[in-house]
């Protein structure tokens, strides 16, 4: 058996490869087909979309990028782990400098993980103005085989740039209208009024991945008079979970199987639908449904169903493929989303009312460079709201959303367990929905969707050192502050991290330091780190 299994990892070592990627991010002025005037967006190599990139586990991700903006810029790859790598996360401030104008670098990114991701840029919230394509990891040794895959991957596409409503956003203005010029809709890069027909032959089983790539909006997945077996989110498997439709929040993946009906004897539709009870009514937006075919025989009619499915994920009854029961917690983490204003009424994002900013050294820096100062939180800054963990213990947060605001909460450089579910204003404890403790396996994901009033308990193994961000990805909400960091294990980062040069080059460029806290001290002076005191949950203009 030793001999057998040594052979296969041989094997499939000597198949790995590089995936090579050459990327020019440049600005392209386009309105992606839309009805709504052309923006200056962030595309690569002059076009949109961006290409597809794909691998196989055990592969290495080469992306060579050269920056053309006149900005810098970064890359991050949603949901891999980056386990030795942080210095690949591309988190500007974080855990990297980010890209120089006119500058060329390369992410090497070793693939130990399967599923279905995507990459986006994540400096200046470049993910907003175009920059993300999906990213998919194929596993040859996959539990669940199909005989073809399809991917949708959904994105809103907005008339403005992040810079031009991020004023709008912090405006103390009550007579300001965000969504005066709303969003439309893009299906694999395209208008989302040219679905593109799928083909399915009788008998045979269909894997579709459905990878969300919005900034704000929701939807959701159905196909007429189809089941769908949901068998992974967020990168990790599960068992199987037969639903009728399947809803996303932003950053959020799911792949699901289909089996085609055993006859030619109709075609249906399948729905693509945009929406958020978050979001004002705006006809023909918010929502908008995008139908397509799946054409089973050209001659055959369509299938016509009365209605179309809408509903949540039930994730708390479901459990990853890989058992491994609900974590007992060495510590827990109250963390309330929540929104709050400055002393001039402009209105910010947050956790526990600190509005994030970046350092002034990059968060891994510090950790790498300051010796024991690198075990207290003040030494990354006051408005990173740093959490420091020791290495392999097991982090519960308590998600809190008691504002009229939802939010898509993402974790990088883990997985996590969802073990609970309620309501914020349920003060019996009445609605608590949670994970049986023993003898089930609570759902994993990387990114959890917060209603609006209600929280979520999630709980990650502290097992992989770095510096890793924790926050919304409504870009709207991140752009606002709603961000964190946490400084994981930082003993065992100085054994495990080594910074290539080719970072630290980048960080020299930009005259960015690359030693001491968050003020660029190696003493317990933070007097130059951004710094504010606490939002306020009133508006002061308002009194």
């Amino acid at each position: 058996m030793r001999i057998t299994r040594g052979l296969f990892l041989a094997a499939a070592l000597a198949q790995a490869k590089h995936v090579v990627e050459n990327w020019d991010i440049t600005y392209v002025t386009t309105n992606r087909g839309l009805s709504q005037p052309a923006k200056r967006s962030i595309g690569v190599n002059g076009q949109f979309p961006l290409p597809i990139v794909e691998a196989e586990i055990g592969d290495t991700l080469v992306l060579n990028i050269h920056n053309s903006l006149d900005t810098p810029t970064s890359l991050h790859t949603h949901g891999i782990a980056q386990r030795g790598t942080n210095y690949y996360d591309g988190a500007p401030f974080v855990n990297e400098c980010g890209i120089a104008p006119g500058s060329n670098f390369t992410y090497e990114i070793p693939l130990m993980q399967s599923g279905s991701y995507w990459i986006h840029g994540h400096t200046s919230l470049q993910n907003y103005d175009g920059l993300r394509t999906p990213f998919v990891i194929r596993d040859p040794n996959d539990p669940y085989v199909a005989d073809k895959e399809y991917l949708f991957a959904v994105e809103d596409w907005w008339p403005n740039t992040f810079e031009e409503i991020f004023p709008l956003l912090t405006s103390s203005d009550p007579n300001v209208d965000v969504f005066a010029n709303p969003p439309g809709a893009l299906i694999n890069g395209f208008s989302g009024n040219l679905t593109e027909p799928i083909a399915f032959e009788p008998g045979k089983t269909y894997r579709i991945r459905l990878i969300s790539m919005m900034s704000l909006p929701l939807w959701e997945f159905a196909i007429d008079n189809h089941q769908l077996q949901v068998i992974e989110v967020d990168g990790v498997l599960t068992k199987p979970k037969t639903v009728d439709v399947v809803r996303l929040a932003p950053a959020q993946r799911v792949s699901v199987l289909v089996t085609a009906k055993p006859n030619t004897n109709m075609n249906y539709q399948y729905h693509i639908t945009m929406f958020g009870d978050f979001l004002p009514a705006i006809a023909g937006v918010f929502p908008s449904v995008f139908n397509g075919t799946v054409v089973y025989n050209d001659q055959a009619p369509l299938y016509v169903a009365d209605t179309i499915p809408s509903g949540f994920l039930d994730e708390m009854s479901m459990e990853s493929l890989n058992y491994k029961p609900a974590f007992v917690p060495d510590h827990s983490i109250y963390l309330n989303a929540t929104s709050g204003f400055t002393q001039d009424g402009s209105n910010f994002e947050s956790f526990n009312l600190v509005t994030y900013e970046d350092p002034l050294v990059p968060a891994i820096f510090s950790a790498l460079t300051t010796g024991d100062m690198a075990l207290n939180p003040i030494t990354y800054g006051p408005r990173t709201n740093s959490h420091v963990l020791k290495y392999g213990e097991i982090v519960e947060m308590l998600l809190w959303s008691a504002t009229d605001l939802p939010h898509p909460l993402h974790l990088h450089g883990h997985t996590f367990q969802l073990i609970e579910r309620g309501f914020t204003n349920d003060t019996t404890g009445e609605l608590r929905n949670i994970v049986p403790l023993t003898d089930f396996s609570p759902l994993m994901r990387d990114t959890v969707f917060v209603p609006q009033g209600e929280y979520a308990v999630v709980r990650f193994k502290a097992d992989n050192p770095g510096i890793w961000n924790m926050h919304c990805h409504f870009d709207w909400h991140m752009g606002l502050g709603l961000n964190m960091l946490f400084i994981e294990a930082p003993e065992q980062m100085r054994q495990v991290i080594r910074v290539p040069q080719s970072v630290i080059d980048q960080c020299v460029a930009q005259g960015i330091p690359t030693s001491g806290n968050a003020a660029g001290n190696n003493a317990y002076n933070y007097d130059a780190a951004p710094d504010l005191s606490y939002l306020l949950l009133d508006n002061p203009l308002s009194a």
